[in-house]
Order: C-alpha cells, then sequence, then structure tokens
C-alpha cells in the first residue's frame, strides 16, 4: 500500500517542483533553440540580452555595441562551435556561452596568465568568478589561452567561428598581432568565420605600428588579417559613430566607457558616445 502524502509533503513536493520549474525556464529563456537557424538564434538574442544575468552596466552598452546585429551579421548560429578571443571582463560572454549552451559550444581564449601584471590576474580571477558564480549558463564553457607562446586556443581545425572585440590594438602594443591570427586560423575548420570588431582609426593619418591611441585603421587591419590567410567578405556599419573624431588626449580611453580624463569634459565625452568601430567579416577559404 502507498502511503498518503501529508500536507508538509505535498508542500514540499511543490516547491521542489517550482524551484525545478524555474531553473527548466531560465535554461529555456537563454539557450539556443531554433534549431541553429537565423531566426531561432536572434530570438534567442533577445531573450538573452534581456536576462538579469547581465548587469545593468552591461545592459547600458547595448546601444553602442549592438550585440544582435553584431552577432548576426556574422552569422552566428546557437548550434556553432566558437572561440571568443580576449573575452575580458565577459561582456560578449554573458551572451554568447547561454546561447550556445544547448546545442553548440564557446571557448574563451583568455589573456595568458601574467604575474607580472595586476590588472591582467585580476581581470582572469573575476572572469573565472562570473564563470563559476552561474554553472547553469557558463558550465560547460571551455577555457583556454592566446598568448605569444603559440597554443592553440582550440582543437586545430575544429571550430566554426571565432570573434574577437576590440582588441587587435592590444596585439599591435605587443608586437604579436600577426601570430594572434594565426593561431585564429589554426583554429577554425575550412570555411570557418573569423568576426572582427575594433576601434576605427583616422584613414587619413599613418597607422601607428603600436596602436597607442587605440585606434586601428580600417585597412591597416583587412592587410594584417589576410596575411594570416584568411579572405574578407563582408563589411557592416553597424558599430560605426560619426561622432568620434579620433583625436582625444588620452586616445580611445577618453571616451565612455572609460573616461581616462575623469571629470574633465565628461559631458562632450558622453555626447559623443563610444569609438567608431569597423566591423569585418572574413573566412578561412575552403582548400
Amino acid at each position: 500500500m502507498i502511503s498518503p502524502i501529508s500536507p508538509l509533503q505535498n508542500r514540499r513536493l511543490a516547491l521542489g517542483l517550482g524551484t525545478a520549474l524555474v531553473a527548466s525556464v531560465l535554461v529555456s529563456c537563454v539557450s539556443g533553440g531554433g534549431g541553429g537557424t537565423r531566426q531561432g538564434t536572434a530570438d534567442a538574442l533577445d531573450r538573452i540580452l534581456a536576462g538579469d544575468h547581465r548587469p545593468a552596466a552591461d545592459r547600458a552598452r547595448d546601444i553602442y555595441r549592438h550585440p544582435r546585429e553584431t552577432l548576426l551579421f556574422f552569422g552566428l548560429r546557437s548550434d556553432m562551435k566558437v572561440v571568443e578571443v580576449w573575452p575580458g571582463t565577459g561582456w560578449y560572454t554573458a551572451i554568447l556561452a547561454p546561447l550556445l549552451h544547448e546545442q553548440g559550444q564557446y571557448y574563451a581564449a583568455t589573456m595568458p596568465s601574467d604575474l607580472d601584471s595586476q590588472l591582467v590576474s585580476s581581470q582572469l580571477k573575476s572572469y573565472q568568478a562570473m564563470l563559476a558564480a552561474r554553472p547553469d549558463l557558463y558550465g560547460r564553457v571551455k577555457t583556454t589561452s592566446l598568448g605569444p607562446e603559440g597554443h592553440d586556443i582550440a582543437p586545430p581545425g575544429s571550430m566554426d567561428m571565432v570573434l574577437t572585440f576590440r582588441n587587435i590594438h592590444n596585439w599591435m602594443a605587443k608586437d604579436w598581432a600577426p601570430q594572434a591570427f594565426e593561431t585564429m586560423y589554426k583554429a577554425l575548420k575550412p570555411g570557418g568565420v573569423l568576426g572582427v570588431v575594433e576601434h576605427r582609426g583616422r584613414a587619413d593619418l599613418p597607422q601607428d605600428p603600436k596602436a597607442k591611441s587605440g585606434y586601428v585603421n580600417e585597412d591597416y587591419a583587412i592587410a594584417l588579417i589576410e596575411a594570416a590567410g584568411f579572405k574578407l567578405v563582408a563589411k557592416s556599419q553597424v558599430n560605426a559613430n560619426p561622432k568620434d573624431t579620433k583625436d582625444y588626449e588620452q586616445g580611445v580611453w577618453t571616451l565612455p566607457p572609460t573616461y581616462r580624463l575623469g571629470e574633465k569634459d565628461r559631458e562632450r565625452y558622453a555626447a559623443i558616445g563610444e569609438s567608431d568601430r569597423f566591423t569585418l567579416k572574413f573566412v578561412k577559404p575552403r582548400r
């Protein structure tokens, strides 16, 4: 004979089912879904971008970074294997990892550990803490690193897409931008996509090889990336900002969100907004 369920047991059972249901709904709302179609990915991105797992400060930057339009331009789908190179504090991780959680795979190729840099060490620690805090969203993230030592950022020839946002100037400053793109090329499948966003420099000025201002000329970047074997297939102006004059005392970091000059002319720089950026799509040619 089956014993009857007491009122207390019934309440506990209901509470357990409710908690499981909430978790299930959360995963459903932030997972890719849609069978890897463009529309399914677009719908999933809408849900993820509105999710309360994203800090308010991150959501406030959507008007400058246009994540939905940028990722759809690159051709991202929720069933892809994707590497994000140098995810920083995880702004795009909070979008990409949930999207790829169910059907795809997200790799985060972080900065190499640098014990001589307190900033890098602190950022890496914060990033790992972010991943650990939400195993429901980030439990399947695979972390690697990209540095001058040339280690693989993913199994060679396995990735559908590599993405990197506003990092070329960092690699130029360290004199290993060519090696960085060669490593990305190695990770991609033939026909795989490289999506790049970077602060766009002034075309009427020669490129500083160290990119000390943070700006990179678009033509310079294209030549650099194509030298690694990639082929440019499309450009987008989704992240363009014609208000950006690119002639600031502290380079691109004068603008939001950094405001390196503090309160000096802050309203002026806030009115300009974040930097003018090029958005480029490359492919690894099929042999």
